[in-house]
């Protein structure tokens, strides 16, 4: 007979990845009557604990049968972070969470926008040309 921990753990984990999966993550695009596409990122914490002892009961001797006693549990949390926005060839990131708290980050926020920006002003260029 073997051991009910590793079934005790293994099953709150399958039922984790039952709840999970990437489509929770990136969410299925919605698309509007003019061409956009609207994909929602979503930001995912999960916590998780288990375990279990071998004990004797009172009165009873120590078996397999009365020696074991387990728990498990998870909690999740899913926060909406940013809309992937698609327009075209163009591909814009709105965030939806606080603002960055310090320059590096906001660099970091802005430079989707910022690719697509140039990406525009290269394309004009060559048009020109």
């Amino acid at each position: 007979m073997s051991h009910p921990l590793p079934n005790l753990l293994g099953e709150t984990m399958e039922k984790i990845r039952s709840m999970v999966d990437v489509n929770t993550i990136i969410g299925d695009a919605i698309t509007t009557p003019d061409g956009v596409s609207i994909i929602p990122v979503s930001k995912i914490k999960i916590g998780y604990a288990g375990g279990g002892t071998d004990f004797a009961t009172k009165g009873y001797p120590a078996t397999k049968e009365n020696t074991f006693g387990g728990a498990s549990g998870a909690g999740i949390t899913i926060t909406p972070v940013a809309f992937l926005i698609l327009k075209g060839d163009s591909v814009r990131l709105l965030p939806i969470a606080e603002p960055a708290s310090n320059a590096m980050e906001r660099v970091i926020e802005m430079l989707p926008e910022l690719i697509d920006q140039i990406s525009e002003l290269v394309k004009k260029k060559s048009a020109e040309e």
